[in-house]
């Protein structure tokens, strides 16, 4: 019954991230382990985005860029398929913690940065942030560099992240069915979570012009690092 927790934890980190553009997903897969299984954190919280990126890019859809779309989707179809091979390696027992070091460095030390916004920084962003989220589940901060090159306008940072990371989920959900995974057992929970992730990002788009950002990135990193070291401690002890 402590699986049902994620529900209204899918709500709040949906709409979250529908008001600033990410962040969500970090927070909902930090709070995923002890609640489910780890060799279902991964899977569960990818067909999870999946719905929650799809209905945001949905909600905003006259910010839809398209343009993003091919370049993405091949480098995308790349990383992925290199991801997937080394997750079947993994020992499930260290992912909380292999996640919540990830997630820590990707927090604190500056991220390598793709130049230009250019078609080939778009597939570089498709086969790391995709290869990468087969091993860690939320890489989102990856892409906020490529696409600010292109626009820096809110809604369109907005939507068109959620774009890309719906098209990330999408052939991560596929990877994930193809080396095995069952998501039978889980469509109870991830219809509720589904539900939840949609209804949020209705309530953020709706919210977005009225909530300011100031200081939120200071206060966001420091949440995100008390959570990843809890990952990092549930995998320890």
């Amino acid at each position: 019954m402590s699986e049902l927790a994620l529900v209204p934890i899918v709500f709040i980190t949906s709409c979250l991230t529908a008001v600033i553009g990410m962040g969500g997903g970090v927070l909902l897969l930090m709070l995923m382990p002890g609640l489910v299984p780890t060799a279902a954190i991964l899977p569960v919280h990818a067909l999870t985005q999946l719905a929650s990126n799809l209905s945001r890019a949905a909600f905003g859809w006259r910010a839809v860029d398209l343009a993003i779309v091919p370049a993405f989707t091949l480098g995308a179809l790349a990383g992925g398929w290199l991801g997937a091979q080394i997750y079947q390696s993994l020992d499930m027992r260290w992912l909380p913690a292999f996640i919540g070091g990830f997630i820590l460095v990707f927090t604190w030390l500056p991220l390598p940065v793709v130049r230009g916004g250019g078609q080939l920084a778009l597939a570089l962003l498709g086969f790391c942030q995709t290869g990468l989220g087969m091993l860690a589940g939320a890489t989102g901060p990856l892409g906020a560099a490529v696409l600010l090159r292109r626009n820096s306008e809110r809604d369109w940072l907005v939507v068109n992240t959620a774009v890309y990371m719906t098209l990330n989920h999408l052939l991560r959900v596929c990877a994930f069915f193809a080396i095995g995974f069952s998501f039978a057992p889980w469509w109870p929970l991830v219809t509720g979570m589904v539900v939840a992730g949609i209804a949020g990002s209705w309530v953020g788009t709706r919210l977005r012009r009225w909530v300011p950002q100031r200081d939120f990135h200071k206060w966001f990193r420091l949440l995100v690092s008390v959570l990843a070291l809890r990952m990092i401690a549930l995998a320890l002890w």
